[in-house]
């Protein structure tokens, strides 16, 4: 009897995206793309950032770090997504899933804080301009980033130390693309009606915490600069636009999953390939189109390798 109170189970089966073979094959070449996309777009980000003196900056050194975090989020799950198009047996090991549950939730809970950052750095630079290099200083940089893998990795612990020791009988079937904690803790052989609970609020908090302090440091920079200056609001918007969609798109599925009441199947799929595997690809494509010293970068990326042909 002891021994069958142990976990048995030594891997998961994936349901995936959909149950038809036709459309799994079909989507196998999107999904390729956009992952390429997504490695091209936010490396090419964060390798324009490091060579280029001009981007030396505070905003873009935590944009560069945005653009790691999004190229790692969306390599932990999308990679093996793809893969299992092709695949009628999608399966993952115990350990792998486990694995999946703890980076997804580094990344993605480091992303959350990163964007409060970058909210904070907009902050200083629209609201308190004239000290702006000296507040957002290297070692407060290097502070930010630190604490966001820092939160990041204490909230991923937290939520992987209450699924870890639960035992799992089988038959270990996820109706998902990836190890998504809710979904997993229901092949537990025990009620896990509190525990789920305990994880919503765990996830919950710290979604919820973030997506208000970028709502208070959004409107204090637009209510700040409307009163000094007359068309204060349009340039506040011209210069936060890149960071108030990157957050919208962030953390509206995020919130939508931990609050809505209803779990339909369909949706939580759609949502959840959203902002793991559309949000990062979005998002180089966003600062990019959007931003002149960005542009600029790669016009000269480009003309360093032009120039020297034309000289010959």
């Amino acid at each position: 009897m002891e021994e069958a109170n142990q976990s048995v189970v030594s891997e998961f089966i994936f349901r995936g995206l959909c149950n038809s073979r036709e459309l799994q094959t079909f989507l196998f070449l999107p999904f390729s793309i956009f992952y390429l996309m997504t490695i091209v777009g936010n490396l090419l980000v964060v390798s324009l950032i490091i060579a280029d003196p001009h981007l030396h900056s505070p905003m873009y050194f935590l944009l560069a770090n945005l653009s790691f975090v999004d190229f790692c989020l969306s390599s932990v799950t999308t990679p093996k997504l793809t893969i299992d198009f092709l695949k009628d047996n999608k399966t993952i090991s115990f350990g792998g899933c486990m694995s999946q549950i703890l980076c997804v939730h580094i990344f993605a809970g480091g992303e959350m804080v990163l964007l409060v950052a970058m909210a904070y750095d907009r902050y200083v630079a629209i609201c308190k301009p004239l000290h702006y290099f000296s507040i957002m200083n290297r070692q407060k940089c290097i502070l930010l980033v630190s604490l966001s893998w820092i939160v990041g990795f204490v909230h991923a612990i937290s939520q992987l130390a209450m699924i870890l020791e639960l035992p799992f009988c089988g038959p270990g079937i996820v109706d998902s693309f990836f190890c998504d904690i809710p979904l997993v803790i229901k092949l537990a052989c025990m009620d896990t009606h509190t525990l789920g609970i305990l994880i919503n609020a765990d996830s919950g908090s710290l979604a919820t915490s973030c997506f208000i302090l970028l709502l208070i440091s959004y409107t204090y920079i637009l209510v700040t600069v409307r009163l000094h200056s007359k068309d204060g609001a349009s340039k506040a918007l011209s210069t936060c636009t890149s960071h108030i969609t990157v957050v919208v798109l962030f953390f509206g599925p995020c919130i939508f999953i931990n609050l809505w009441p209803l779990s339909i199947t369909w949706v939580d799929k759609f949502l959840a390939v959203f902002y793991i595997v559309i949000t990062p690809l979005l998002n180089p494509a966003i600062y990019t189109l959007r931003n002149k010293e960005i542009k600029n970068a790669i016009k000269r990326l480009v003309n360093q390798h032009v120039d020297p042909r034309d000289n010959i």
